[in-house]
């Protein structure tokens, strides 16, 4: 069996996988999608089609990643609460499964973006709505994959705290991540205003929640010495 360190370690190479793929991902969007505008979005896609093509990829290549992170904080922490353990495990396979279907959306408007045959059917407007339509599909299906996505932080904050493999701080503050993740997916279908309002600080906590736990797992990977406090739960 491997180590405690060993799996830290590789949890947290693999979860630098996601985070730097995701990005990519996370960018080419941004640099394509404008929000209102039809004929913008659509000349952007086709401007930037193999960045499109290219950040599908990368989505596909983070999920699976994605998945392989949070099996093997399965097997580090499982040891602490066995449903705990399979829940986290659970909402990130709804999370993945959401994102990976919803790749169809980006898939679909470069089709139509790049096609002639798409640009005969529908005209150079419908061509363009159509785009912006499927892309609009894809923020909000990111939005819903991101409450799963935040939610799996909240029993892997628990772990964190009880494991004495990392610091308490630390399970905090992926819980406290959790919380800002829903809160801002619920807020972006609810009161898209106040969203972009608290989008600055939500940004910020969850940012500093990923990253902290992603340095840690590289650079320490888990406590050689847990602390005397440390609560172990077998389920």
């Amino acid at each position: 069996m491997s180590s405690p360190q060993r799996l830290a370690r590789t949890a947290g190479a693999y979860y630098l996988v996601v985070a730097v793929l995701g990005a990519f991902a996370h960018l080419v969007r941004g640099q394509v999608f404008v929000p209102d505008d039809a004929a913008v979005t659509a000349a952007n896609v086709v401007a930037n089609a193999t960045l499109v093509r290219l950040s599908f990829v990368a989505d596909l290549v983070q999920a699976t990643f994605f998945l392989l992170v949070v099996l093997t904080l399965y097997r580090l922490l499982q040891h602490v609460n066995k449903d705990l353990a399979r829940a986290m495990v659970a909402l990130v396979m709804i999370a993945v499964a959401i994102i990976c279907l919803n790749l169809v959306h980006q898939l679909g408007a470069l089709l139509v973006a790049t096609e002639p045959a798409y640009a005969g059917a529908f005209g150079p407007e419908g061509t363009d709505a159509t785009v912006l339509l499927l892309l609009d599909l894809q923020h909000y299906g990111y939005l819903i994959a991101q409450i799963f996505f935040g939610l799996w932080l909240f029993p892997l904050g628990i772990l964190a705290y009880r494991s004495g493999l990392f610091p308490r701080p630390l399970g905090v503050l992926l819980m406290a991540g959790a919380v800002a993740y829903v809160t801002d997916s619920a807020l972006q279908f609810l009161a898209p205003g106040l969203a972009g309002a608290l989008n600055p600080v939500i940004v910020v906590l969850v940012t500093l929640s990923e990253v902290s736990m992603l340095g840690y797992l590289l650079i320490r990977g888990v406590r050689t010495r847990p602390s005397a406090d440390r609560v172990l739960v077998a389920a």
